[in-house]
C-alpha cells in the first residue's frame, strides 16, 4: 500500500503504522518494569515528531489544495480526535482512584487533577511533583505538550505561508527553533541547576521533538515533494541505505548510552530529533527495504492504528494487574498487554471510528 496521493480524500503512510506501534511498544515495555534497559522516554519522542510532521503535511496539502488552513476545522479534528479518549480514560483512571480500586500512596489532590483536565499538567509535575495524581495518568504529561503545539502552531504556519517562504527556508525556521530550544535546555541545566523533569517534561523544553517533524514535513517530505521510490535514483537510494540511515541510526544509539545527566537533558532530544529525520524519510521512501518491511505487517498496523488509545489506557491496565494480582512480572505484563489491547480496540470502535465520522460530517458541511 502506498501513500495516497495529495488532495486525496483520505491520507494514510503505512509504514508509519509501524512507527506507531514500535513507539507504543518501547513505553509500554519501560512503563512494565524494563525501564532500565528500555528506553521509554524515547517512545514518547518518536511519537511527537510523529505528530509535528503529520499535522503540519496535512497543512501543506490543504493550503495546496484551498490556499489557506481553516482553523475551524483544524480545532474541530483535534477536538474529537483526542479529547474523547483523553477523558474518558482519565475520568476512568479518577474513579477508580476515588472508589480504592487503584490505591497510590497519595490521596487525589484536586488541582493535580485539575491540571490534567486543563491540559497544564507536564508544568505541575515539573513544579510540584507527580503526587495526587490518578494512578497510571503519569503519560498525560505529553498530551500536555501536544495540546499546546496545536494551540500555537496553526497561526505559526499560517504566519509562515504568508511571508512566502521556501520549503528550505521554512524548514530553516523549524531548525532554528530548535536550536533555541536546546540553547534553552543549556541555560537550565548548566547555569539554573533545573531538576531532569523540568526539561523532560514541560512544553517549552521539549517542543523541538515535534519541531523536527515540521521541519521534514515543510522540505524534502518523501510524501508530498516528488521524492518516491520511483523517482529515486540507484545512487541516491544507496547513499541513503548505506550512509544516512545508519548515521541516524547511530545517533540514536549514542543518545541511548551517554548516559551522563547533562548530556541527557540537553543534547540528547536534538541527536534524537536529528537522528529520526534519516530514519523516517527511509521508512516512507523505501517501505520495501528489509529493515523496514515489519512496520507494514498487519498486526504492527494494527497496534499502530490503536496506538492513541492504547497509550491513554495501557499504564492504568498496568497498575491494575499489578495490584490485583500475585502473577510475576512476565505473566502481569502479557496480561496487562492483552486488557489494553482489548480496551483500545473497543475506544477504537466505540469513541474514535464515530469521532471519525462526525469530523468528514462537520468538514463536509462546512
Amino acid at each position: 500500500m502506498k501513500p495516497v496521493a495529495p488532495g486525496a480524500s483520505r491520507f494514510h503512510i503505512p509504514s508509519l503504522d509501524g512507527l506507531r506501534a514500535i513507539s507504543f511498544f518501547i513505553v509500554f515495555a519501560a512503563h512494565a518494569g524494563l525501564d532500565r534497559v528500555v528506553p521509554g522516554g524515547f517512545g514518547v519522542t518518536v511519537f511527537f515528531f510523529l505528530s509535528g510532521y503529520l499535522i503540519t503535511t496535512l497543512m501543506r496539502m490543504e493550503v495546496k489544495k484551498t490556499g489557506h488552513v481553516n482553523l475551524k476545522n483544524f480545532y474541530l479534528r483535534r477536538v474529537l480526535r483526542i479529547l474523547p479518549p483523553f477523558y474518558i480514560v482519565l475520568v476512568a483512571a479518577i474513579a477508580l482512584a476515588a472508589f480504592g480500586v487503584l490505591r497510590a500512596g497519595t490521596p487525589l489532590q484536586p488541582m493535580a487533577v485539575s491540571s490534567q483536565l486543563l491540559h497544564f499538567s507536564n508544568y505541575w509535575i515539573a513544579f510540584r511533583g507527580w503526587s495526587g495524581l490518578p494512578v497510571g495518568t503519569g503519560v498525560y504529561w505529553s498530551l500536555a505538550v501536544e495540546e499546546h503545539f496545536y494551540f500555537v502552531f496553526p497561526a505559526a504556519f499560517l504566519l509562515l505561508t504568508r511571508l512566502r517562504l521556501s520549503g528550505r527556508q521554512m524548514a530553516l525556521s523549524f531548525w532554528g527553533l530548535c536550536a533555541l530550544v536546546f540553547a534553552w535546555r543549556c541555560v537550565l541545566v548548566f547555569g539554573l541547576h533545573a531538576a531532569a523533569d523540568r526539561t523532560y517534561l514541560c512544553s517549552d523544553t521539549r517542543v523541538d521533538s515535534i519541531a523536527f517533524g515540521c521541519a521534514l514535513a515543510v522540505w524534502n517530505n518523501p510524501v508530498l515533494d516528488g521524492v518516491g521510490p520511483n523517482r529515486a535514483s540507484p545512487s541516491a537510494s544507496g547513499v541513503w541505505r548505506f550512509v544516512l540511515l545508519p548515521a541516524g541510526i547511530a545517533l540514536l544509539l549514542v543518545s541511548f548510552v551517554v548516559r551522563s545527566p547533562s548530556f541527557r537533558e540537553t543534547l540528547r532530544y536534538t541527536l534524537q530529533g536529528i537522528g529520526l529525520t534519516p530514519i523516517f524519510i527511509a521508512a516512507v521512501r523505501w517501505p520495501e527495504w528489509p529493515i523496514f518491511r515489519f512496520l507494514d505487517w498487519r498486526p504492527m498496523r494494527f497496534v499502530g492504528t490503536l496506538s492513541y488509545s492504547l497509550y491513554l489506557v495501557h499504564q492504568v491496565v498496568l497498575a491494575l494487574v499489578e495490584q490485583h494480582s500475585a502473577l510475576g512480572g512476565v505473566a502481569r505484563s502479557a496480561i496487562a498487554l492483552a486488557a489494553s489491547l482489548g480496551l483500545a480496540w473497543a475506544m477504537y470502535r466505540l469513541v474514535e471510528k464515530p469521532c471519525a465520522r462526525l469530523r468528514m460530517r462537520l468538514s463536509a458541511a462546512e
